[in-house]
C-alpha cells in the first residue's frame, strides 16, 4: 500500500467536489495498474430520498460513477505521465448490475487499467457489497486533454 501522502494526492486528482465524490478511502493503489476503494452509504444522502422513499437503494448510475472515479485515479496516477486535464467519463461497456446496496453498507470498488491510448483510458472493474457479493461489473472509458 502506498504511503498516506500518495493516497491524498491520488484522491485529489479527482475533479469532483466532495458532494459528488463516491470514494471515502483508497485502500490499495498500484499507480497506473490497479486500485481498490471504499465508499460508505450512510443513508442521509440526498439522492436516497427519492430512490426509493420507503426502500432506499444506491442508484446503479451512481455506482457506475464510483467506478469511473476510481478509474480516474488510475488514469491520473500513471508513473511518468502528466495527468490529463478535464478528465471525464465518455463510455460505459458491458455494465451489469447484479444486486443492490442499501444504507449502512459499504461499496467496495476495484478496478484495473486495461488500456491507454493517447488521452483515453479504459478501466475494468467491479463493485462488491460487505458480504463480498458482486453488485456491479463492467468497463468504463475516460477521456481527457493534454
Amino acid at each position: 500500500m502506498p504511503p498516506p501522502a500518495d493516497l491524498v494526492q491520488a484522491l485529489s486528482s479527482l475533479p469532483h467536489g466532495l458532494e459528488f465524490r463516491f470514494i471515502d478511502e483508497l485502500t490499495e493503489l498500484v499507480p497506473g495498474v490497479s486500485a481498490k476503494a471504499v465508499w460508505k452509504l450512510k443513508g442521509d444522502e440526498e439522492f436516497l430520498r427519492g430512490h426509493f422513499p420507503n426502500a432506499p437503494l444506491m442508484p446503479g448510475v451512481l455506482m457506475v460513477e464510483a467506478l469511473a472515479q476510481l478509474g480516474g485515479i488510475l488514469v491520473q496516477t500513471r508513473p511518468g505521465e502528466v495527468p490529463l486535464k478535464n478528465l471525464r467519463l465518455t463510455a460505459v461497456r458491458q455494465i451489469k448490475i447484479l444486486g443492490s446496496i442499501t444504507p449502512g453498507q459499504s461499496i467496495h470498488i476495484s478496478g484495473t487499467l486495461q488500456a491507454v491510448m493517447d488521452t483515453l483510458g479504459q478501466v475494468a472493474g467491479e463493485i462488491r457489497d460487505d458480504a463480498d457479493n458482486v453488485i456491479l461489473s463492467g468497463t468504463v472509458t475516460l477521456a481527457g486533454e493534454r
